[in-house]
This record gives C-alpha cells, structure tokens and sequence, in this order.
C-alpha cells in the first residue's frame, strides 16, 4: 500500500537561516501561494526567487518593455529577480540538474547588477527559494546550499535536510517525501561534484 503523507498546516512563508552569501541575507521557503504573495515578499524584505518547479512559472512583471500581441507573450520586469530550474519532484532529473539548480542559487545570491538602464532592480535583499508546496525539491535545493556554505553547523547533508524540516515545520510523518529520495541522492551527488570541481586533487 503506498504510504500517504497527512495534510499539515504550516507558514505560507519559513524562515530557513541568516547570514547567507556576501551580503549576508536571510533565506527562506515556501511553495506556491508564498512565492505568488508580492505584498509578503516585500514586507519579508525578499527581492530575490528561486523557483525550482518544473511546470510553475509566476509573472512577476510590473512594468512591461513589450506589449502582447498576436502569437507573442508579454514580456517586462518587476519588483523581484527572478531565477528558475525546472526540477522533477521525484526521479526523471539529469543526474546534474540538481547541482546546476545549487550554482543557479549560489549566483542569486553572489551576482552584482550593474547600473545600467536594463537592470532597473538592483537591490539586493532577502532570498524565497520555492516549488509547488516547499516541501521536497525547495527543502533538497536549500539544505544543499547549506551544507556547502555552513560546513561548520551543518557538516553533513542530512544535518541541514534536519534542520530544514524542521524550520520549515514538516511533520515526521511527512519526512519519507521532503524531500523525496531520488532528490536527496540528486543532492548527495552535487555535494561530491561541488567539492571535486573546487577541491580538486593535485596532480
């Protein structure tokens, strides 16, 4: 019988961990309904998202730079940068896509926007990183972030998957799912890629 995980009610909006990259922001997760809620986002101070959900794309364009038309989207800016990975919750992703997805937050974190005209949002703020629900491939991308980035309070992964569930206030019941395995192991092989490319061995 396939196991089931019960509904639990938790913040639209978790606050992971502090001091994070250069400009030490806080980082924080949620699914859907936080990552569309503008007006929470600015009152968290969050200017930067990370959605790694394949299949949810959320317009945060304000301001449009091209107008609708016949057989062509809109396209503009808003009020958040806005990063994306389109992940798998659950097996399906290239073995690598779960390490891109940790660079692609490293370089939200890290990248500085030059003054020019078309980078109108500078600011540099606090970090959401989101799926559907925060619950598996948020949870995996964050706590990989973590682990590499806090070694000393998170030494190993399943130190900084712990300390995400419970920040993100998921119910042990729940744990067999957030994240699911093949992400975990997805996370366990970026961990190993990050330190061969960085650490390498002499020759």
């Amino acid at each position: 019988m396939k196991k089931t995980a019960p509904f639990i009610d938790r913040p639209v909006i978790s606050f992971i961990a502090e001091n994070m990259g250069p400009d030490r922001v806080s980082l924080f997760i949620s699914g859907t309904e936080g990552a569309r809620d503008i007006a929470k986002l600015k009152e968290l101070g969050i200017t930067t998202v990370v959605n790694c959900a394949l299949n949810l794309d959320i317009n945060y364009a304000d301001t449009l730079t091209h107008e609708a038309e016949l057989g062509k989207a809109a396209a503009g800016y808003g009020p958040i940068k806005a990063y994306k990975v389109g992940l798998i919750d659950g097996p399906g992703n290239p073995s690598d896509m779960l390490l891109g997805a940790y660079f692609i937050l490293e370089s939200a974190l890290d990248q500085t926007l030059p003054v020019r005209a078309s980078y109108p949002n500078r600011a540099r703020g606090n970090v959401l990183v989101h799926c559907r629900a925060g619950r598996s491939r948020s949870v995996a991308l964050a706590a990989l972030y973590l682990h590499l980035n806090k070694p000393d309070i998170y030494p190993d992964l399943s130190d900084a998957i712990s300390h995400v569930r419970t920040a993100r206030e998921l119910h042990p019941d729940e744990w067999f799912e957030t994240p699911k395995q093949p992400l975990i192991d997805a996370a366990e092989h970026a961990v190993r890629s990050v330190r061969r490319l960085r650490n390498p061995d002499p020759a």
